[in-house]
């Protein structure tokens, strides 16, 4: 235990905290639907028993992903695939969580959270495993229990906290949104495809990938938001 805590890459680990607290709103509020209806009594067991079924979920999946990106072209996806995660971050769209009924049965309530948490943490997934590339390879699945268990109960006890610290200080967006970039660069050029291109296979040539994603990210995903924001004003005064 002792040499783990040692050996631990504390970047990766701070990548992964930010990471799940700047893409794990939704998260919280899938708990606070799925747990409304719920006696008085209940709701606690049904967050945590919710919550703990959903980390164990996630770690498996992501342990998939972290084993699964050692295949060529699949870092190159997952890359593109969080540049995405990055933009919509800046400029997020319209999330509906109609769909996300209340449960009055504590069981009903753990299924639907674990269910939900599933199918909305692809970004999480691809995201963390993607910041645990970074750590040793024998310490990267024990690195992201770590981080999830360190993270999680932030966001369903802080969420509130968080959100007001979001609203508040919106650069803290931008820099998470630009973290996932910078995430996305060095897994596209890290991918195991160009292995036989050896000038990519160099630390100024990651440096400068992280940074050109990072960039990308940033200035997509403001203009975006600039756009929708220019299009939520022209359509505000024909709905009256």
């Amino acid at each position: 235990m002792l040499e783990f805590f040692a050996t631990l890459h504390w970047g990766a680990v701070i990548q992964i905290i930010v990471i799940d607290i700047l893409l794990g709103g939704d998260n919280a509020v899938v708990i606070a639907l799925a747990c409304r209806d719920l006696p008085s009594q209940q709701r606690m067991r049904g967050i945590l028993w919710g919550t703990a079924g959903a980390i164990a979920l996630r770690v498996v999946l992501i342990a998939f992903a972290v084993v699964l990106l050692n295949v060529p072209f699949l870092k190159f996806t997952g890359g593109l695939l969080l540049l995405w995660i990055g933009v919509r971050l800046l400029a997020p769209s319209h999330l509906e969580h109609a769909n996300v009924k209340p449960a009055d049965k504590l069981i009903g309530a753990i299924k639907t959270i674990i269910v939900a948490d599933a199918v909305m943490s692809l970004d999480n997934v691809v995201a963390i495993a993607g910041a645990a590339e970074a750590a040793d390879p024998r310490h990267r699945i024990a690195l992201v229990i770590f981080g999830l268990m360190v993270s999680i109960p932030l966001i369903v006890w802080g969420s509130q906290l968080v959100l007001k610290l979001l609203d508040r200080y919106p650069v803290i967006v931008t820099l998470g949104a630009a973290l996932l970039g910078w995430i996305a660069g060095g897994l596209i050029i890290n991918d195991p495809a160009g292995d036989r291109w050896p000038l990519l296979d160099t630390p100024l040539a990651e440096y400068g990938m992280c940074v050109a994603g990072a960039v990308f990210v940033v200035a997509l995903g403001s203009w975006l938001r600039r756009r929708n924001a220019r299009r939520g004003e022209a359509q505000g005064p024909q709905s009256h």
